[in-house]
């Protein structure tokens, strides 16, 4: 097991991964249509933006929660 307090930097793991995986694949087909050999355009697509995403969710996501709690005070 991981221990707890990984936990912000595996959730930004996985939410990067997921959310740069969407969209480069949703940005790859617009841009080549279904056509052949768009899996490996969008694994190359994905892994560089995943590169990128990873480490500005780790900067963004506390700037992001500090945001919240200031707008979501009663």
């Amino acid at each position: 097991m991981i221990p707890a307090r990984y936990a912000p930097i595996l959730f930004g793991f996985f939410l990067s991964g997921l959310m740069s995986s969407l969209v480069s694949g949703i940005a790859t087909v617009r841009a080549v249509d279904l056509s052949d050999g768009v899996a490996g355009l969008w694994m190359g697509n994905w892994l560089s933006s995943w590169a990128v995403a990873f480490p500005a969710v780790l900067v963004v996501a506390p700037v992001t929660r500090h945001l919240v709690a200031r707008l979501t005070r009663a």
